[in-house]
């Protein structure tokens, strides 16, 4: 395969998609979507079959127990992905909403309406959800998208990606709405990342080796997060049983995914109050409490080093730290984060408040665990990743995020003096 012709000639018929999508009605992005979610679910034997081959693909690869989990579908993760098509399918078209409308003294009407940015690609590793996420927010939206999945989940992939587009054929709209990269092939990724003729955006949803690639060799614009440092801070004023709960959710009810929590702040007023119950429910469940100082003698505890803090483990790992109070929680956080999801467990409103005020990450949950930053969880129906930086898209990117604005002016023949 030429590489570079085979993505020249996606690029441009994602091009050519795209103008058709951006003016495509809502009852026919509708229809895609729900035509596609039924699809998928009468061709879930082909799906597991694929996932059954990358499973075996990963394994021989060496990827991690929490790798392999971010991999794997079941029937159940199946059922998600097509309620997530529908969920999508379901919510308000974004495109040509106005976003705010005024008067000015000369008399002319100024709108500001939602229109699409035209072509998304989309880069991601491991997790084959992905395909259908990203394509139904794409289309939703009014934007065509290249995908390029990771090697592991090539034939899992490729089976979603078939039922995504028998969807959108039977809508009526162009099969390039929603192309899939059709090799392995990393020259591929390259070819997208310089790829300014075609593709308006890029999206890249990995770990820190594959977002650092994108960031530093992309001339595409990118939205994207780097790592997913999740910090839960435990105050002084938290409910023990709260606390502990909320941490081992974090942690331990899916390690591998961005939103998992990977540093433990205790307040010290917390910890002479409440003791150890919530690190020892932590080891308890099976995971590795990487502690400092005080913490490291404890029972369970493995010492923590200087570069456990500020690591996106993605296992069943977590650093632990004793803090002063909330200042004490913000000052390691503002040293330490990746700007992704921070967590405070406090019944005191005024820390609450401050730390909301002080904390400047994509996301900042009270008295919840860091697994609910999600787009699905926010009620977008999917989402495509979750930004970190502070143009455009930030926090989780669902349809709306995918979508750019222009002004509609209009007189009754004024011209400028």
């Amino acid at each position: 395969m030429d590489i570079q012709a085979e993505m020249d000639a996606i690029g441009a018929a994602a091009r050519a998609a795209s103008v058709e999508l951006a003016s495509a009605s809502a009852e026919r992005k509708h229809a895609a979507l729900i035509g596609a979610a039924q699809y998928m679910w009468e061709a879930r034997a082909e799906v597991l079959a694929a996932n059954a081959r990358d499973m075996a693909y990963g394994r021989e690869k060496g990827l991690s127990t929490a790798m392999l989990d971010r991999l794997m579908l079941d029937e159940g993760r199946i059922r998600a992905m097509v309620d997530g098509l529908r969920a999508v399918a379901e919510q308000a078209d974004p495109v040509g909403a106005t976003i705010a409308e005024w008067n000015v003294p000369s008399g002319l009407n100024i709108a500001r309406v939602r229109t699409p940015i035209g072509v998304v690609g989309v880069i991601f590793e491991s997790r084959p959800n992905v395909t259908a996420d990203a394509g139904a927010l794409c289309l939703k939206s009014g934007n065509a998208a290249i995908l390029r999945g990771g090697s592991e989940s090539f034939h899992s992939s490729s089976a979603i990606h078939a039922a995504l587009v028998k969807g959108v054929l039977a809508a009526g709209l162009p099969a390039a709405s929603i192309q899939l990269v059709p090799t392995r092939d990393r020259a591929a990724v390259a070819a997208m990342l310089r790829d300014t003729r075609h593709i308006d955006v890029i999206v890249p949803r990995g770990g820190r080796g594959l977002v650092g690639l994108v960031q530093a060799e992309a001339r595409v614009p990118v939205f994207a997060h780097l790592e997913g440092i999740c910090h839960v801070y435990i105050d002084g004023s938290a409910k023990p049983d709260m606390a502990r709960d909320i941490a081992l959710n974090a942690k331990t009810r899916r390690p591998g995914i961005c939103g998992a929590a990977e540093c433990l702040l205790i307040d010290r007023a917390f910890y002479a109050r409440h003791g150890t119950a919530v690190l020892d429910a932590l080891v308890a469940a099976g995971v590795e409490v990487r502690g400092e100082g005080e913490l490291a003698n404890l029972p369970g505890m493995v010492p923590a080093t200087d570069g456990d803090f500020g690591h996106e483990f993605l296992d069943m790992i977590i650093a632990a730290r004793l803090v002063d109070g909330v200042g004490g929680a913000i000052a390691h956080i503002r040293d330490y984060s990746s700007s992704h999801t921070e967590c405070i467990i406090a019944e005191d409103s005024a820390t609450v408040a401050r730390f909301f005020n002080a904390v400047d990450s994509a996301i900042l949950m009270h008295n919840a665990s860091t697994q609910f930053a999600d787009g699905g969880e926010f009620g977008m129906g999917a989402e495509i990743g979750i930004a970190t930086g502070k143009l455009h898209a930030r926090g989780p990117v669902g349809a709306e995020q995918l979508t750019s604005f222009k002004y509609l002016v209009r007189g009754q023949g004024q011209t400028r003096p």
